[in-house]
């Protein structure tokens, strides 16, 4: 998209299935870390802010470490950590080249050879960029059955009540952020599941160690993880380690956030995206599956694998619909297909903008999530092309002349390479107005494909929530090179509201197409709407979010879709700009059609698929209000 956000975390899990020596022998020692590497550099889209790895080692003998982490918020976080990793292993190799194939030696003496891994890769919508803030997070113990790592891809809506909860139970949580408060969640029904099963060997007269061994054995985490999502509100995929071997992810009853797993007789594998698991270990598309939403993956410590519910889920999932639209990577086939169709659905709107005028026109697309979506609309003009070509030629009644068939197959859509995103830009400078200027040069024309005062250009983007990347930059240097017209379309509806479950839009005020209503009704003196939203809105702050209406959706009722969409237009519309411009939507019907396994609408339509939704949307609105331009949860 035009706009930068920022968007969803990623996960990546992996379990070995053989004894370590059956990689060494079929692989090489370094195999697991390798695909680990790939597998986090593979969504590497999902997180830029920083990344964090972690392994957990099998039978360790007393003393010895058996928990690795690192974490890395340099600018190349993933490179930097996998640095470290094989700092041991190099170290090992330069002093003694035949210890790196003896692995009991590499286990006691090399960080990250173990048998478990995890890692993370972060986009924060919630606190800094420190190192503290990044995932895997640790709650450690001496018991290796209490001792856990957390990392996830989600945003809970109701952190406040959770924290009662917690400080209700008589607990002191020293961090509040989501993240912390799962830990903590997860933890003490961990800790309870370990009391009670200590309690029952005890009664048997076992020994500590006996015990603990069959704790190993009998630890149920599907009790564990069920009473501990029991009042989460969100979206979420959480995979954890604990110390003595057990592995899960978990995902929201909603289906909010994506995950997928796979599983061969060597490994077990857990990842935010489908094509990361099939490019990583070459896996065949019909056997990388789904994580149910509402269910856990558990793999226990013996390496049985089972997914299991853990809260119930609704008849219909709300998969995230942006994921598909834009923050996945496109070389998932379904992805692909579902793209190139939101670009053929928005063909009708967009040749009602250019009047029609084939002839003079000239399409492209804004680097560089659109790219798929353009060959759905490149196709949908293609097609229409020929059913003008198929008319004119059967009107002919097979009697064309070669004068006529050149003329009418002289009628073409003309396909350039336009918008030119350049590498990212940083400046230095502090002024405002002169920070502005250099921002707009991040893209970059190509010059002499428009024939000044002749062409339409039509420029398609995946979705647009600002609108300040068109207005500051790109449709000011696109204008220079002298279209009649430019129409901007937006293969995503209308962005409205604010998302809550791991996606970085929580003021309104930064949505043009909110902005865009507040004008419309300013202009036409319907400025009530906003004092009585805003009032419905104050009246429910003290009420259980159960209870929580979103009245929100009041301010855009007055107006149709393409009311807004041209006011869109005109904020948007450099100062001094000589072309026409026109921007179009794709609607919601046209989204639900193209991506009809992916419900989740939330950021358009304003049905939030939780309580917590309705809370986040109606505080949004009190923020912008007020003039408070703090986060909305």
């Amino acid at each position: 998209m035009s706009d930068s956000i920022k968007h969803e975390c990623g996960i990546a899990m992996l379990r070995l299935l053989k004894p370590l020596e059956y990689y060494q022998e079929k692989y090489g020692n370094t195999w697991a870390l390798n695909r680990m590497y790939l597998l986090m550099e593979k969504q590497h889209n999902r997180g830029q802010d920083g990344a964090g790895f972690a392994s957990v080692k099998f039978d360790t003998e007393p003393g010895k470490q058996y928990v690795d982490i690192f974490k890395s918020n340099d600018k190349q976080p993933i490179a930097d950590i996998f640095k470290n990793v094989f700092e041991d292993y190099k170290q090992i190799e330069k002093e003694d080249h035949r210890k790196v194939n003896d692995i009991k030696y590499l286990k006691d003496n090399a960080r990250f050879f173990g048998e478990v891994f995890m890692g993370h890769l972060r986009y924060g919508t919630f606190g800094g960029n420190s190192l503290a803030s990044l995932h895997p997070f640790h709650r450690k113990n001496n018991w290796k059955t209490r001792d856990l790592l957390v990392a996830g891809n989600f945003n809970l809506t109701n952190i406040d009540d959770m924290l009662n909860k917690l400080i209700s139970l008589g607990q002191h949580p020293v961090d509040v952020s989501d993240t912390a408060i799962v830990l903590e969640k997860i933890g003490k029904f961990l800790d309870r599941e370990v009391e009670e099963l200590f309690r029952k060997h005890k009664l048997n007269q076992e020994s500590n160690i006996q015990i603990t061994e069959n704790i190993s054995k009998e630890m149920d985490l599907q009790k564990v993880l069920a009473s501990s999502v029991k009042h989460f509100d969100g979206g979420y995929v959480m995979c954890g380690l604990t110390g003595n071997g057990y592995a899960f992810a978990a995902r929201d009853e909603n289906g909010i956030r994506p995950c997928f797993w796979y599983k061969n007789e060597e490994i077990v594998v857990v990842a935010s995206e489908r094509p990361a698991i099939m490019t990583t270990f070459d896996a065949p598309i019909e056997e990388v599956k789904e994580l149910t939403p509402g269910c856990a993956l558990i793999i226990k410590r013996d390496g049985s694998v089972v997914e299991e519910r853990i809260k119930e889920s609704p008849n219909k999932y709300k998969e995230c619909s942006f994921e598909r639209i834009y923050f996945s990577r496109g070389t998932d086939k379904d992805i692909y297909e579902e793209r190139k169709t939101l670009g053929e659905k928005i063909f009708p709107q967009i040749l009602k903008a250019i009047d029609y005028d084939i002839k003079n026109t000239v399409i492209s697309y804004i680097p560089n999530t659109a790219s798929v979506a353009f060959q759905g609309l490149a196709k949908a003009f293609n097609d229409y092309v020929d059913s003008i070509r198929k008319e004119k030629i059967l009107s002919l009644k097979g009697k064309a002349t070669k004068e006529e068939l050149e003329e009418i197959f002289a009628t073409t859509i003309r396909r350039e390479y336009i918008v030119v995103k350049d590498v990212k830009m940083r400046t230095f400078i502090t002024q405002d107005n002169e920070r502005d200027d250099m921002v707009s040069h991040v893209y970059d024309v190509t010059y002499g494909q428009i024939r000044e005062g002749v062409d339409n250009l039509v420029v398609i983007d995946d979705s647009i929530v600002r609108g300040t990347t068109l207005r500051q930059s790109i449709l000011s240097i696109l204008d220079k090179l002298g279209p009649k017209k430019i129409v901007v379309a937006s293969s995503a509806p209308q962005i409205r509201y604010p998302d809550c479950y791991g996606i970085d839009m929580s003021r309104l005020g930064y949505m043009v197409a909110f902005n865009a209503t507040i004008e419309l009704l300013k202009e036409r003196g319907q400025q009530n709407i906003i004092e009585e939203t805003y009032k419905l809105c104050k009246s429910q702050e003290s009420l259980p979010i159960e209870m929580v209406v979103n009245y929100v959706k009041n301010i855009y009722k007055p107006f149709s879709a393409e009311e807004i969409s041209n006011k869109i237009a005109e904020l948007i519309t450099p100062k001094n700009c000589k072309a026409e411009i026109e921007v179009v939507y794709n609607s919601l019907e046209n989204l639900h059609e193209a991506c009809p396994n992916h419900t989740g609408d939330w950021y358009f339509s304003g049905n939030y698929p939780t309580f917590g939704g309705n809370k986040v949307v109606n505080t949004a609105f009190i923020n912008w209000y007020e003039g408070n331009n703090k986060r909305s949860y």
